[in-house]
């Protein structure tokens, strides 16, 4: 089997409130045989893979970890809505202020992939689309936290370890990225040359994305007053 399949079936009978006997029973086996499972002491065989499936409703995918998805879907580029799909003008009840910094943060973001589409380097920017990706789930295990009874079968990282470890990731993200982007080779993957390397200026910037440069300018304002350091007043 492998190390998700004990992890995510106890997951399961945690989340509906079910005791080991419980399940044994509702599944037909001891319940000295289930927690071995939910151990990873003892592996079970594939037909008991379906019947926990159809018990909890789940994807046998899902069970064994081959995706976060429940029901066993993957998604592809075609698959995935556009940022605004629930509404070009859509905003929060109370407050413009999510709105806003999403928009800031959506629009620079716009800036940055079309860089590493030019750039044309696939390590980097699947290097630097880890690194933001890791900002997302960091942030969002932070909110998902918030309430100790929310559920954490949806994540595989560990509650008590998973801030060090994905700021960990981050990290190493950060690194390869800054290693590819200055024209080092790492492991197989080849720097960014110079004849790749972009070629940017504020005015650059403006006249190729006058959509996005307006919000790319205040995102650097904000993250670098957040750091300390003030812009001087225009």
């Amino acid at each position: 089997m492998n190390n998700n399949f004990p992890r995510i079936i106890t997951l399961l009978r945690k989340e509906k409130g079910l005791s080991q006997k419980q399940v044994a029973a509702d599944l037909q086996i001891s319940q000295a045989l289930l927690s071995h499972y939910e151990k990873g002491i003892r592996e079970c065989g594939l037909d008991f893979v379906v019947k926990v499936a159809d018990y909890y409703g789940v994807s046998c995918d899902y069970l064994l970890g081959r995706t976060p998805d429940r029901n066993g879907a993957t998604l592809t580029v075609e698959d995935l809505p556009e940022p605004d799909a629930a509404g070009k003008d859509n905003t929060y009840r109370g407050s413009l202020l999510p709105t806003l910094n999403k928009k800031l943060i959506a629009n620079s973001l716009n800036v940055v992939f079309d860089i590493l589409q030019k750039d044309g380097n696939k390590g980097l920017t699947t290097e630097v689309s880890a690194y933001l990706m890791l900002s997302v789930y960091k942030m969002l295990r932070t909110l998902y936290s918030a309430n100790p009874k929310n559920p954490q079968g949806m994540f595989a990282a560990p509650t008590t370890t998973q801030q060090g470890l994905s700021s960990a990731a981050q990290i190493i993200a950060e690194t390869n990225a800054a290693c590819l982007a200055s024209g080092n080779r790492l492991g197989k993957q080849e720097g960014l040359s110079p004849e790749e390397a972009p070629y940017l200026t504020p005015e650059l910037i403006s006249e190729q994305y006058p959509l996005f440069a307006t919000s790319l300018y205040n995102l650097v304002q904000n993250a670098e007053n957040r750091m300390g350091f003030r812009h001087p007043s225009k």
